[in-house]
């Protein structure tokens, strides 16, 4: 009987140990509340407000920098004002601009309508590009926004600025200001769509390269890999890649339940 309790008194401990561990030695992860939208007071901004809100985007909420940046991912932007009336009469040119900034505004919200050559997703002959929609998706900039980041190529890349100030904001944008929560979604593959996955990662041959081919990740990662590379994607750098490929932010994006649907549905693939 001494030994029995001795037994039940061991299961006990064993299991009140990794119940604290679990609660109190393991980090947490709590969903981060939807983050708030910079105030556009347009009334009161000068056009270098404006072209500053449009760097804070570009560098900040529209994720630009992780692709446009000296790696190579995607075209420079510099020089704008040379390189766009040359891809205006490209005969590959789809699209429906007359100007620099008709490019650019279609550009970020139609990126497939012209692929500089050498910058298409994988096996598409550049008809593709691995650039998501600005206004939709995770990042979601608004029609305002939109005008701001082009105030900001325009001036950075050495053409005129011919964007004008909007002289209000849309309900759409205010409720946006409101930083309301979006519906969580139990997709897998509607996630790696939300949030652009397949701009940089390959899976099945559907997406891109710049990231790594996640067809077969689950065979050589664990969930604990998985999860710390969305949460912290700078912690271990795959091999070949560089660090700042991926936004730092994910767990700010995404919820606690689409972050665990995301890691089985990686790992599964085998």
């Amino acid at each position: 009987m001494r030994q029995f309790l001795a037994v039940v008194v061991f299961t006990l401990l064993t299991i009140g140990f990794f119940a604290g561990y679990s609660n109190f030695g393991i980090p947490q992860i709590e969903p981060a509340p939807p983050p708030k939208e910079e105030k556009l007071d347009l009334a009161s901004m000068t056009m270098d407000d404006f072209i500053a809100l449009g760097e804070r985007l570009f560098n900040g909420k529209g994720t630009c920098t992780l692709c446009h940046n000296a790696l190579g991912r995607a075209p420079m932007l510099g020089t704008i004002a040379e390189d766009v009336p040359k891809r205006l009469k490209d005969p590959s040119y789809a699209g429906a601009a007359a100007n620099i900034e008709e490019y650019l505004i279609e550009s970020l919200i139609e990126p497939s309508v012209f692929v500089v050559p050498g910058f298409g997703k994988k096996g598409t002959n550049d008809s593709e590009s691995p650039m998501p929609d600005v206004s939709g998706g995770s990042i979601g900039l608004s029609e305002a926004e939109v005008s701001a980041v082009v105030a900001y190529l325009q001036d950075s890349g050495g053409a005129e600025v011919t964007v004008e100030i909007p002289q209000e904001v849309d309900e759409e944008d205010d409720d946006a200001d409101e930083g309301e929560a979006r519906e969580a979604v139990s997709d897998p593959k509607e996630l790696m769509a939300l949030f652009t996955c397949d701009a940089c990662h390959m899976i099945d041959g559907v997406g891109g390269d710049a990231g790594p081919n996640l067809s077969k990740i689950g065979a050589s990662r664990d969930r604990a890999y998985l999860r710390r590379a969305i949460l912290d994607p700078n912690a271990e750098i795959a091999k070949g890649y560089e660090a700042d490929m991926m936004p730092p932010d994910m767990g700010e994006q995404i919820y606690v339940k689409e972050l665990e649907i995301l890691v089985d549905f990686l790992a599964g693939l085998k």
